[in-house]
Order: C-alpha cells, then structure tokens, then sequence
C-alpha cells in the first residue's frame, strides 16, 4: 500500500513536483510567452581549453603540453572557427551550426566565484548570488516570476530532484526519464480512488494524471519505455525534453543536468573521457535541434558549467579545479557563428593566481540577455529582483537576433 507520507513527498514545496514516470506540467491556461528556453548544467566543471582550444594563442601549446591540440589543418588538429579559436574535433557535429550562425561560443566567462569548490560554484551558478549560500531560490524561478500571475506551469525540472535554478516560489513542474521497471497503466488512477476525499491529495493526482496522459500522447508510449545506456542517454532524454517544449501544451523552459565533467585524471584529446562526454553532448543538442524544429526559430539554448580547468595539465594526465571556462548559446534566436571573448591571454603574468584562464566576462552578464533580449523580461526587473546585487554585469549585447 502506498502511504499518504511517501506520495506527499513527491510534491514540491512550489507546487506540484511529480515523482511518477511520464508526467510533464499540465496546460491549464494559455502561456505567457511563446519563446523556449534550454539550460543544461555540465556538473563537474568543463574544461573549456579543451572544448574550445584557444590555438591562436601564443602560448596555449607550451603550457598545455601533451592536451594541447594541433592547429587546424594538421593532424590531431583542432575543428577553426575564426582564425584564433578551435572546437574539439568530438563536437563535430556543432559546427554545422556554428557556421549556420545558430550558436555563439562565449570564452573567459566565469560566475563571481575563485575558491573552486563544487558545491559552492554550482550554488553560485544557479543562485545568480554573488556570495555561496546568499539566497534560497534560484535565479531562474526568479525569473519566471517576472511573467506575472499565470495558471499553467512554464518551468520543467529534468531529472528526479529540482534544481536550486529552479527552486523557488514560481510552482514548477519536473520530468524523471523511466528508469524503474514500468508501473501499471492504471497505477495513479488507483490513487487517485484511493485519496478521493484527501482535500490535498485528490487534486494533485488528478493533475498528475492528466500530465501522465499528454506525455504519452507527445512522446508516445512506446518511446517513453525505451531505456537507453551510457552516452545515448543524454540524447534520448534531451529528445523527448525536446519534444515536450515544442509542443504548444508543454512547457516553455526546461533544465536538464549532465554529471562527469570532473576530468582530473586520463583527461584525453581526441579520445579518452573528454572526448566521450563532448560527442554525447553534440550529439544530444543536434537531437534537441531537431526535435525543436517547429519552434526553433523561437529557441535559446545554454550550455554552462560551475567552473573551468587549470591551464597546465597535472601529474595523472588531467587538470584540475579552475576558474573562467566556456558556455555555449544555441538557438535559431541566436546571433551566433561568433567566438565572443575578451580574451586575457595565457601569457604567466595574464593567469588567474598563476594557474587558470582569467575571467573577464560575468556568467550572469549571459544570463541577462537570455532572459531579456530572447524570453522579453524587463532589464531593470531582471536587475533588480533576478540577480540582486549583480549590477556589475551588464549584460552582454548582441547575442540574440533582433
């Protein structure tokens, strides 16, 4: 028997967060905007001298060492993108939009944080807070806020807990890919018959069931029982997530998670670890690119990580915790086929304490104009009440179509 504690604990303090396979956030009214929205958070902290090798730089091939790649052209080179910077050759699949003008690579960039903790540099990226631990929700549902008093669910979570992005007062709904052996089809309406006069209950199940229902009719039931493993995970969960943002029901902004970035060690060039994770990510957003069709002209997608690497490779092959790092803005609402950067140089005296790329651009400084340029929010209210204190990143001009 089901307990009434373990089915409360599938609803989030913000509203209804369903922990049953299949569901997405019911459509009960009309959305306040008809823009998309992709954030996907890289845990563990990208190497983004890798991703996007600064080959032009003077002294990226000394002090990279045995990571560094050769210039385009040559063997082991890296994939040219303007005549200074390159793209590892496992995010192929990238440049085609790349030269598309659909994604703009944005080197240098950086949250507030030096201290290179996981914990309080991902708390600081989904925060938006200057300090570790400033604030309880996220900058996101913030955010989402701003859209004013709306019935339907705008926001979807990706995984089997919120997000800190998206944790906040705004309800938001949440999506777990099935990983568990399939539940009866009729398992929420025994539920739901269960808990008919639960004042609290009742009407959480009744929405959950009818979020059940338009997933399986978006995805198809057959789809939503595959179980893919290893690098095709990604692809097949960013696809249906896909899916359901390009549905005219579903939900307008999603984020999604992907762990093992933490490249210390057997870190790689063209093969090994890196490599792996890189091509299931291209692969991944290709899928996104695709399943989005209908409304990608109406899309952004953003690609960010806690941190970056050091520039010098350790003893085991790898690097280590770092500082500024890349982030990657794809969409066809993109102003893209540009590597945006001021760059500082990797020269000793141009590091950041002597051992990571320097930063000179706010991660927030992104963020902004996403939420301002692309979804429509008001400058001064995404100043003032998504990322409080955080005036000193203006943000960043240009990056979406006009």
């Amino acid at each position: 028997m089901v307990s009434r504690r373990r089915v409360l604990r599938g609803l989030g303090s913000g509203g209804l967060i369903t922990a049953l396979p299949g569901a997405i956030p019911v459509a009960l009214a009309g959305a306040p905007t008809d823009r998309r929205l992709v954030v996907l958070l890289l845990r563990g902290g990208l190497d983004g001298l890798a991703a996007v090798p600064p080959y032009g730089d003077r002294d990226y091939h000394t002090l990279r060492g045995a990571l560094a790649f050769a210039d385009p052209g040559r063997d082991n080179g890296a994939l040219d993108l303007d005549g200074r910077f390159g793209l590892h050759p496992s995010l192929l699949p990238l440049e085609k939009m790349f030269r598309a003008r659909e994604l703009a690579v944005l080197h240098a960039v950086a949250t507030p944080y030096r201290a290179r903790s996981h914990f309080e540099g991902q708390d600081l990226l989904e925060s938006g807070a200057a300090l570790p631990r400033g604030v309880q929700d996220g900058w996101l549902n913030r955010a989402l806020g701003l859209f004013g008093e709306f019935e339907r669910r705008l926001g979807l979570a990706v995984g089997h807990a919120v997000p800190l992005i998206l944790r906040g007062d705004v309800p938001v709904g949440a999506w777990a890919p099935r990983v568990l052996p399939p539940l009866q089809d009729d398992f929420l309406s025994r539920l739901q018959t269960l808990y008919a006069g639960d004042p609290v209950l009742a009407p959480a199940l009744g929405e959950a069931i009818q979020a059940q229902d338009m997933s399986d009719e978006i995805m198809g039931q057959g789809d939503r029982r595959k179980r893919p493993r290893g690098a095709r995970v990604l692809r097949h969960v960013v696809k249906n997530v896909g899916r359901l943002l390009a549905n005219p029901r579903g939900p307008r902004i999603a984020v999604l998670e992907a762990g093992g970035w933490d490249t210390h060690a057997q870190q790689g060039v063209l093969t090994g670890r890196l490599a792996r994770n890189l091509g299931a990510l291209a692969d991944g957003l290709v899928a996104l690119r695709a399943a989005m069709e209908p409304v990608w002209n109406r899309t952004a997608v953003v690609v960010v990580s806690e941190f970056g690497r050091t520039v010098r490779p350790n003893g085991t092959g790898g690097t280590d915790h770092g500082t500024a790092g890349v982030a990657f803005l794809l969409g066809g609402s993109v102003a893209g086929g540009r590597v945006v950067a001021r760059w500082p140089g990797l020269s000793t005296g141009r590091l950041y304490e002597n051992r990571d790329l320097a930063p000179t651009t706010d991660m927030r400084a992104l963020f902004k104009a996403v939420l301002v340029d692309h979804l429509g929010l008001p400058a001064r209210a995404v100043d003032d009440r998504v990322f409080p204190g955080g005036g000193n990143a203006a943000r960043l001009r240009g990056l979406m179509q006009s």
